[in-house]
Order: structure tokens, then sequence, then C-alpha cells
């Protein structure tokens, strides 16, 4: 057996409570090592440590023989160790190119030479399938799946001897998640070693040669990929059996609560009609660059409409922007919740009350900090938020407590229209649970549920009825039991083949 590529031992990191306690972990070269736990576990912020960007509290590591302990990223990449963040680090201002290559971008005299940068460019999103996108596009015009794969792109093009992906196909469909995997095995036989967190235990299975479980920043077990069943890791991860999901509901088939007609909106948002109805789930999936983010998006006033109406529960409302939204009834929870859906710096307790600010404000307008906080503790309750505080800074906890104080904050409202956008993105098993039933909880109770997934299999195991958007429009509908993930993909690929036969 080859000797290993990466050797930590007692690594230690702590904030206000220890986050790592003695943790140990080894990669061989060539090896996808996957790192699997619930949010908090540790998992992000040892993949930190790797690369420079979190300094440990002690223990001993080792990378090729030699010790390792980085000062900052660059010296990680120095050392050869690469890290695709879960949460995108896209500078919106530069162009795509000078994205994949910041801090290499090729020079001479001082001076970048762009046509060579933009040569690099090409080749670099050839490989994750962007061949389409002009390097020299601003990336902030970018939606959060094509973002996700630039990252991917900058990543595969330096030289690495050490990859960690975290939550690298959160945001991807399953053609670019094929593709990537494609990548991984290109660099397992160039001897790169890939530490792979993901939430995802079937894809994990599908990649990693060995799998190691995650518990409160300690090291539980390390399992051989091929030897262990998911219900083993789940215990494992969890420190307990999860309960057994409720049964499917039913088919929904209540009034017309959100009615959408003809939308337009910008080059990604076609022709767009459909219904959803109280008491129903309705999913809404496609490829990355569909118009599904974007069609939520105009629905709820964040991004500009070109046409089209929208009426709700029959009436005609005019949304300009997200307030007029809200006075509707509609609240979304957006894809990025770091940039669209939360205040980091402020604490649960203000994020969870922001849409209802005037319900928790006093006879003379001053907010009642005792009400708003009586409101963040029922709701941080009801979606099992763990936090040392609800005036713990939203910024510190982990992806998957941050998403559920973004669903705090509509349940507060009890909007009549929930929109919901990847709404399990990056987080773990029984967090996914929790969000899965109280998207069943919302159709029970009369609101209508939209929820866009870039998981086939999320949808359908939580929907009513699914819609396929292929190039801006709607192309295919199906209830449930008519479905397959041949069937979905099909549409999903639809438009494109129009296009081709239009153009041939």
């Amino acid at each position: 057996m080859s000797a290993p590529l990466l050797q930590v031992a007692g690594l230690q990191k702590s904030y206000n409570a220890p986050v790592l306690v003695d943790f140990n972990f080894a990669l061989r070269p060539g090896e996808v090592h996957a790192l699997i736990g619930s949010n908090g576990a540790g998992k992000s912020t040892f993949a930190r440590i790797l690369c420079g960007l979190t300094a440990d509290d002690g223990g001993e590591m080792r990378f090729c023989g030699q010790a390792y302990r980085p000062k900052s990223k660059r010296e990680a990449e120095r050392a050869g160790v690469v890290m695709v963040l879960q949460e995108l680090n896209v500078i919106g201002a530069l162009s795509i190119a000078e994205n994949i290559f910041l801090n290499r971008l090729p020079r001479r005299g001082g001076w970048v030479r762009f046509t060579e940068l933009r040569e690099k460019a090409v080749q670099a999103l050839a490989r994750v399938g962007l061949n389409e996108l002009d390097p020299a596009a601003p990336a902030g015009q970018l939606g959060v799946g094509h973002q996700q794969l630039v990252e991917i792109a900058g990543a595969l093009a330096r030289d690495c001897r050490l990859l960690i992906l975290d939550e690298p196909t959160a945001a991807l469909t399953d053609p670019e998640i094929e593709r990537l995997f494609e990548n991984i095995r290109r660099l397992q036989t160039e001897g790169v070693g890939i530490i792979y967190i993901s939430h995802r235990i079937d894809e994990i299975r599908r990649v990693a040669n060995r799998i190691t479980v995650m518990r409160d920043g300690r090291h539980i077990a390390t399992h051989d990929a091929g030897d262990v069943k998911l219900a083993q890791l789940i215990r494992e991860m969890a420190g307990h059996d999860l309960p057994e999901r409720r049964n499917s509901r039913g088919s929904a088939g209540g009034e017309v609560a959100l009615s959408v007609r003809h939308l337009r909106a910008g080059g990604r948002v076609r022709d767009v009609s459909f219904q959803a109805r109280r008491g129903e789930i309705l999913g809404l999936t496609g490829l990355i660059g569909s118009g599904r983010t974007e069609t939520l998006c105009a629905i709820f006033g964040a991004e500009a409409r070109d046409g089209g109406e929208i009426l709700v529960e029959g009436n005609a409302v005019v949304i300009r922007s997200p307030e007029d939204a809200v006075r509707a009834g509609i609240g979304l929870v957006p894809e990025d919740r770091k940039q669209d859906g939360l205040l980091l710096a402020q604490s649960i307790r203000v994020n969870t009350t922001l849409a209802t600010l005037r319900q928790h404000a006093g006879k003379c307008g001053w907010l009642d900090g005792r009400a708003e906080a009586e409101t963040a503790e029922k709701f941080s309750r009801q979606l099992q938020v763990h936090c040392a505080s609800l005036e713990q800074a939203v910024g510190e906890l982990s992806g998957g407590n941050q998403q559920k104080v973004v669903i705090a904050r509509w349940l507060a409202r009890d909007c009549r229209i929930m929109l919901f956008d990847e709404p399990t993105r990056g987080i773990d098993v029984a967090a996914k649970d929790t969000i899965y039933q109280l998207l069943r909880d919302l159709a029970d109770a009369g609101k209508a549920v939209v929820v866009v997934s870039s998981e086939l299999t999320e949808l359908m195991l939580i929907c009513d009825r699914v819609l396929v958007m292929s190039t801006g429009r709607i192309t295919a509908e199906f209830l449930a039991g008519e479905w397959t993930q041949e069937k979905i993909t099909r549409a999903a690929f639809s438009g494109h083949f129009e296009q081709r036969e239009g153009a041939g």
C-alpha cells in the first residue's frame, strides 16, 4: 500500500465551542476520500484549515511526507493543495476568464496577454461542458450553477496534488455531475488525491474509494465505500436512527393559488405559463440555464419582467419588486442564501423577523425585542436550528442552519404561496428530512408550494406534479406516477434539440 499523501493526527479547532476535537484523517495518492457528516460536524472547517483559510489550534499535518501548516490560501496552492468551496467565491465584476486564472494571469512585461488568457479559458471551460460561454463575459451575469462550474474549471486548470471539493454538485444537474466525475477519474489516474465533501450519499458511493464520517468535530468511522450500507452511514452521522418519513400524500387538487401567464424576463424566461394549487407541491426542474431560477425571481419581483401576467387567487397583481410580492402573499427562499437571503452579520433573531417588522413594532414604531425573540424562538425550535443563542450572527452558522433561518422568516410571515429555489442545497440528510416534512406540512396547511431542484430523485419524492423547463420555456408536465428520470431528462434537453433542428 502506498504511503499517505496526507496524514492528519489530533487536529484541534475551537471558536466559541470546539469544532474539531482530536481529528484524524489519511488520504492516499489517487484516492477519492469522501467526508460526510451533519451540518456543523466540522467538515468545512477541516477543509479550510487544509487550504490555509483557517488556522488550527493544535495537532499535526503531514503532506507529501513533510510537515504541513499553511498560513494562507496562496501558500497552500503553492504546495499543491487546491479547494473549491461550497460558498461561491466568484468575483462578479471580473470576466469568466479572469476568475478562472485569478492570480495566474498570463503576462509579458507586466501586461496581461488577453489572447492567451482567452485560449486557456476556452480549454478550461470545455473540461466542464461550458463551451457556449464567452470567457470575456462578466462572471456576475452567471447563475449559481454556472458559477459553480467556473470555480471547478479554475481548480481543474491548476497543477495540484490534493483537490478538495466541498459540495461541488450542490447546484449542478445530472449531465454536469457526470462531466465532473469524468474529470475526477482523470485526476485519479494522475495520482491526485481528492477529498470529496458532500451530503449526497448516493453519488459519494459512486465516486469515492473510502468514506469518513464526522460528528461534532470528531472522527467517527472510516469505511471502504463498497462495503458500507446507507443506514449505517446515516446512523453514524446522526448518532441515532432517523425517524421514519411519513408516506407521501395523495394527489393534491385545491383551488388555483398562483397563475403565471406568458411570463417573459430577459433572455432566460421566454414564455412561461403554469398554475400552482393550494395544497400542492409543484416541482420545477431543467438544466442549468433553463430559466428555473429566473422564473422564480421574475414572479417575486427580484428580476424585471418584459411581459406576462401574474394572478394570485384569481386576481391580477402588479409585482415590480419583492415588496409587492410579499404584500401579495408570496415568499421566496432564494438559491444563494448568503448573497440574496441573509444579513450575515446580523443575528438569528433579526434575520427571522425581517419580513414581519410591523407585527413586531409597538404603537410608537419601535421594535419589540422580546416579541422578536419569541417569534425567532418558536420557528428556530420548529426547524431545529442549532445555535449558541438567537443573538448569534447568522454568518457563524453552518449552511444547513442558515437555510433554516431563511425558511423561518417566511414561516413567520405565513405566506400563502411559497417559492423554494434549491431548498436542500448543501445540507445534510437529517436536515433534508426536516425540510421535506416542512414542505409537506405547508401543503397540508393549504399553501401553494413551488420547488426548484436539480435533484430529480428529490422532486419525485416530494412533489405532486413536476414541470420541466428547457431554453426558457416549459416543455413537459408530469403527474406523480407518470414521471421517470429518463422522461424528465429528455424533456430538459428538448428545447436544445429544437434549436439545433431549427438552425439546421
